[in-house]
């Protein structure tokens, strides 16, 4: 056992490309911090004009609450009528695409990235979250690598989506286990 054992030192993720170039990054940090993450700009239209600007692909009636913070806004779409609740993290190092008319509550993680435990280079591990159209994804949730939300699908409160989500199904826990149908009525 004495040589297996986690080496940080070697840990190396040269492999990984975000999409951008360095100063593109370098001034997308700025106006994340300066617009998205901190409170004072309540405004979505502002918002929603910053990432267009940055390759964001987002639809019409988008609502974006404020302390949201986004990775890497080129790797994100986002349909129409959806909205993005206070306190959002889109940790989107690979892409994210959420449908239209979904709700990401607020104090939502959207995490594309993870380490393999297995390897003692803790090497990067990243992959896509698709949240699809009606889906909700409660509020204090995360939203795991590879992750697919189908339709209507419901993330409650706090939990912890590792696996696909089926569509119109209300799911709990730590990790979420399907709990009953969604039922949505007009």
């Amino acid at each position: 056992m004495g040589s297996n054992k986690t080496k940080l030192n070697l840990f190396s993720n040269n492999w990984y490309r975000s999409g951008a170039a360095k100063p593109k990054m370098l001034l997308w940090y700025f106006t994340n911090v300066i617009f998205f993450t901190s409170r004072w700009l309540p405004y979505s239209g502002f918002k929603v004009f910053l990432l267009r600007v940055f390759g964001a692909k987002i639809g019409i009636g988008v609502v974006i609450k404020p302390a949201v913070n986004i990775k890497y806004p080129w790797r994100l779409v986002i349909g129409n009528h959806s909205w993005i609740g206070e306190g959002v993290w889109i940790d989107n190092l690979d892409d994210v695409i959420i449908g239209n008319h979904v709700c990401i509550s607020q104090g939502a993680m959207l995490l594309c990235g993870n380490h393999n435990y297995k390897k003692s280079t803790f090497d990067l591990i990243v992959g896509k979250i698709i949240i699809e159209e009606g889906a909700w994804i409660g509020a204090q949730t995360v939203v795991c690598p590879g992750v697919t939300c189908q339709s209507h699908s419901l993330l409650t409160v706090g939990s912890v989506a590792t696996k696909q989500l089926d569509a119109y199904t209300i799911y709990q826990g730590n990790p979420a286990q399907a709990i009953r149908k969604r039922e949505v009525n007009e």
